[in-house]
């Protein structure tokens, strides 16, 4: 008996349908049965599955007489299961990376519940990648598992088959099966939860729903909006069979309610307004010619056909008052006034109860009106804002430079951090004349320290700043017109691995549309560009031509790495949630521009669980990638909206990183670093590096997951020879960063000193040791590594 079935329909999803079925079948957890039913679909949809099935014994097809729905689809499939849960997936979804093992240790680790709810994304067609709504009521705080009182808000999650596991046991004893029909889903969903003793959540995305384009959706048949009637009557006959579930009727009615309301509200998502057909169906056969049926009366010989208002517009009338006739009706029979209605929800309820189809569009009408005359109004609002704001800073321009002020951003508008922060905090110190403002968006000027002044882009403090201040320090593109004697400091964001600046010409898939034009625009108005070692220097001029001038003094945002103290340390793990006696890795994987999609290449729940509860991951996603990098949950931590990245590496014990950066400024710590380079070829291809980090790296480098796992268990990640490979690295990497190179920069462009400050040596520097350093050197994993991987000391 297999943990899992997987439950598949497929209705002319050829095109998709290979990927679904490969999602399913290269899962890190085998344990399962896959059930493609082919719902009598005319394309290739059967001999596809058949392929797969004659390839994998896991893999069983069904192909149904007639054209059954998805619903019935669903319902012929879970009656052919065997497996302990049940999971559905539509032909053209896909299930994320080690889904099915989260969902198997959330299942073990609650109890084997009747139900699971877990999170589901969209994907658009354009690789845009979208969370449902759910997501905040899946929270995995309290008891678990828990039932549907403890928690009445899984109620509002969507009704629908993709975002729940079931126990195939519960099911046929409840006798809960999909019907058919347009709205299956709701009349298998709600049942579903009211019924189970046992639910428990995983707020984790297990599922990818795939959006397609406009017009580009497979072909199947439109919805018929008039199927929700019939699943409502199935929730409330399974209620009333059920005595102990009435008190579930009045959260039910206003559920009911609200869908009726939406049905109505958006007639382009219902069958009547978006497909013809269906309103054809439910009028007059007068009204079916408006859709290209033979008309009963055609003109005269030599005469022209008498012109209609519209085509279809009577059908489409005639259609939405029966709905709403019939909404009517069914508001009146299953009315259970007790649910909390608020005031807007309490007025959509109101026509639907009442019928009025023609109040209901006039509202409709004026408030499409009302909404088209906000936005023009709106537009122009904005535009003479725009036009006012850019008069402001030719004024501005106008005006003398401010000689003790100095205006500073990072990565354009985030928060206070990276090389500028670290500028910012010396020009205080060192300057103290000069007076600061910071440029960060709203959500993260809480970052910003006491001191400086915080401005929001677009705003006419943001103008003024960069147009009056005579130093601007930024490490990205800034909309700046350079006046004479300002002075623009480029600090770039780190050491360059993979290609940069006009090497990117040549590589389309990194560059995108990227304005070279633009760019080098932009490098003409730089003064000085920092770097911390001779390859920067030399990559920088080159990639960059211009005529500014380069500071060769180290990275400033590195000075704390030097400067930090054991009880900074041990602040910033019990900030983070790090347990004592923990060795903590941080995992900072960098952006793949290859992919469409960031998947962390990394099971990093496999990855703690294998090497023993004495190891936390913490979790840092790349900027870029605009999201978090795994759910916080355990030995995970997500620190990825975590402010200082500095931070994190004081409060680490390792670092795993692939192509990142971060890994020459972590360096300077000297602690251990473990590269995972298992997708090199493909990132050489896309972007491109300067040299090959495995030949020359800063400590174990692994090819895959395993291997990774195997030099942590083995303790080679602290070996001699790791830290023979990072000496070498950090000689040649690490030079001038010392703890003063914020310094030296500030008295070269501020105070107009020439001799810079001298350089501490390498090996007279003494940063913070971590927190694993008093650990013992055997190795600390309590599971053994797996058997098919290769030695460590083979790699090393």
């Amino acid at each position: 008996m297999p943990r899992f079935s997987v439950i598949v329909p497929a209705h002319q999803v050829q095109a998709y349908l290979p990927a679904c079925l490969e999602s399913v079948l290269t899962q890190s957890y085998a344990d399962l049965e896959l059930i493609v039913v082919d719902d009598c679909s005319p394309d290739a949809c059967g001999e596809i599955a058949g392929e797969y099935a004659a390839r994998d014994r896991r893999v069983r097809t069904l192909r149904l007489p007639r054209r059954a729905g998805a619903g019935g689809a669903r319902a012929a499939g879970a009656a052919e299961a065997t497996g302990d849960y049940l999971l559905f997936l539509d032909g053209d979804d896909t299930l994320t990376g080690h889904a099915l093992r989260a969902l198997a240790d959330r299942l073990k680790e609650t109890g084997e519940p009747d139900v699971l709810v877990h999170g589901v994304a969209h994907v658009h067609w354009d690789g845009r990648v979208e969370r449902d709504a759910a997501g905040p009521v899946l929270t995995e705080r309290g008891p678990a598992p828990f039932r549907l009182e403890d928690r009445p808000g899984l109620l509002r999650v969507p009704p629908v088959a993709w975002n729940k596991v079931c126990r195939r046991e519960f099911t046929e004893r409840e006798g809960l099966t999909f019907p058919a029909g347009s709205f299956a889903d709701v009349a298998w969903s709600y049942p579903l939860l009211l019924a189970a003793e046992s639910i428990a959540t995983l707020d984790r995305v297990c599922v990818h729903r795939r959006r397609h384009r406009p017009g580009a959706a497979p072909r199947t048949p439109a919805r018929d909006p008039f199927d929700v009637f019939e699943s409502y009557d199935r929730i409330f006959a399974f209620v009333e069979r059920r005595p102990e579930l009435a008190r579930w009727r009045p959260a039910l009615f206003r559920r009911m309610a609200d869908h009726f309301a939406a049905l109505s509200a958006r007639p382009g998502r219902t069958a009547y307004g978006a497909q013809p057909e269906w309103a054809a169906a439910h009028g007059t056969r007068r009204d079916r010619t408006a859709y290209g049926t033979q008309p009963e009366q055609t003109a005269a010989p030599g005469t022209q056909p008498k012109q209609t208002a519209a085509p279809g517009t009577r059908a489409r009338t005639r259609a939405r008052a029966e709905f709403l006739r019939l909404a009517r009706a069914h508001y009146r029979r299953h009315r259970t006034p007790g649910a909390p209605v608020p005031p807007v929800v309490r007025l959509r309820h109101a026509l639907v109860r009442f019928g009025m189809h023609r109040t209901y569009g006039a509202l409709r009408l004026g408030r499409a009106a009302g909404a088209r005359l906000a936005k023009a109004a709106l537009k122009a609002a904005r535009a003479g804002r725009s036009a006012l704001l850019r008069l402001h800073y030719r004024i501005q321009l106008c005006l003398p430079l401010r000689a003790d002020r100095a205006v500073f951003a990072a990565h354009r508008d985030r928060g206070h951090g990276c090389n500028p922060g670290a500028l910012e905090q010396a020009f205080r110190t060192h300057a103290p004349h000069v007076r600061t403002t910071w440029i960060a968006a709203p959500e993260h000027h809480h970052t910003i320290p006491p001191g400086p002044r915080r401005v929001t882009p677009g705003t006419a403090a943001y103008w003024t700043a960069l147009a009056r201040s005579r130093y601007v320090v930024g490490n990205d593109h800034l909309e700046l017109v350079k006046r004479p004697g300002q002075v623009f400091v480029q600090t770039r964001q780190g050491t360059p691995l993979k290609h940069m600046g006009l090497d990117l010409q040549e590589r389309p898939a990194a560059a995108r549309d990227t304005d070279f034009a633009a760019f080098l625009r932009g490098v003409d108005q730089w003064d000085y560009v920092l770097s911390a070692n001779r390859h920067s220097t030399l990559t920088w001029e080159r990639v960059c031509p211009g005529r500014y001038t380069t500071l060769e003094y180290g990275y400033p945002r590195n000075d704390v790495l030097q400067t930090a103290t054991a009880q900074d340390v041990a602040r910033l793990r019990a900030c983070l949630g790090v347990p004592d006696g923990s060795v903590a890795i941080l995992y900072a994987p960098t952006y793949r521009d290859y992919r469409r999609t960031q998947q962390p290449h990394l099971d990093l729940e496999r990855v703690v669980r294998r090497l023993g509860p004495r190891f936390v991951v913490l979790a840092r996603a790349h900027p870029a990638q605009g999201g978090p990098l795994a759910r916080t949950s355990g030995r995970v931590i997500d620190v990825s909206d975590h402010p200082g990245v500095a931070e994190l590496c004081l409060a680490s014990d390792a670092l795993v990183t692939d192509y990142s950066s971060i890994m020459f400024d972590y360096a300077n710590l000297d602690r251990p670093i473990v590269l995972l380079t298992d997708d090199f070829d493909a990132y050489e291809a896309a972007r491109g590096t300067y040299f090959d980090i495995r030949s020359c790296p800063p400590g174990a480098v692994a090819r895959s997951e395993d291997e990774l796992i195997d030099i942590f268990a083995t303790g080679h990640w602290q070996g001699s020879r790791s830290a023979q490979l990072r000496s070498r690295f950090r000689e040649r990497f690490c030079p001038w960063d010392d703890g003063r190179a914020a310094e030296r920069v500030v008295r070269r462009v501020v105070l107009g000193e020439r001799e810079p400050v001298p350089v501490v040596p390498l090996d007279e520097r003494r940063p913070v040791p971590s927190a694993a350093s008093a650990f013992a050197r055997p190795p600390l994993a309590t599971v053994p590594p797996p058997a098919a991987a290769p030695a460590a000391a083979e790699r090393l």
